[in-house]
């Protein structure tokens, strides 16, 4: 099997798109602390689902390596969560919800600072949800080998102080970047 890169990531001899979707249909911030130390260190739980989609009708996708972090500014809040490897079917939708977070991450001053102003000032954060990692497409017998998988998803999360629990992402589901 054999992907032809100036055609998109399509396969060879087929016009079907092998990108797989993905959007966020949800989100929970359960916790949400940030320390005054130097550094300083931000403690969050967070939670999003995630819906992916293989367009393919006669691909199936495998996933290996999965991780998933949350960034603010393009630096993790949280620490790199490793997800199961997942077997996603032609022309199905799968949900994933890990929970990120759980332990302090240190952070740069300019982190803590814009999350303190926009929540205080706007009571919306602007967060992206970051997956990574391996998928090999597989049809019939064939594999083929591994390609990377970055998928970001940016959203606007409304956040209140000392409010904690589930939060639509603010502009409904936004399709996330995926890039193979």
């Amino acid at each position: 099997m054999k992907l032809d890169k100036r055609q998109g990531g399509r396969l060879l001899g087929h016009s079907s798109n092998l990108t797989p979707k993905f959007r966020v249909v949800s989100g929970a911030v359960y916790e949400l602390n940030i320390t005054s130390d130097d550094p300083p260190f931000i403690y969050t739980t967070m939670q999003f689902t995630l819906v992916t989609r293989n367009p393919n009708k006669r691909v199936s996708i495998l996933y290996d390596q999965l991780s998933a972090f949350v960034s603010y500014k393009n630096q993790a809040i949280t620490p790199k969560v490793i997800l199961p490897p997942l077997f996603h079917k032609t022309k199905s939708t799968v949900a994933l919800s890990p929970v990120l977070g759980g332990s302090t991450v240190p952070v740069a001053a300019e982190v803590v600072n814009g999350l303190v102003m926009e929540e205080a000032n706007y009571g919306v954060v602007g967060l992206r949800l970051v997956l990574t990692g391996k998928l090999r497409y597989k049809a019939a017998l064939i594999r083929s080998g591994h390609y990377g998988i970055y998928v970001r998803c940016d959203m606007f999360v409304g956040l209140k102080k000392g409010f904690v629990g589930q939060l639509p992402p603010l502009l409904g589901s936004q399709a996330c970047r995926v890039d193979v």
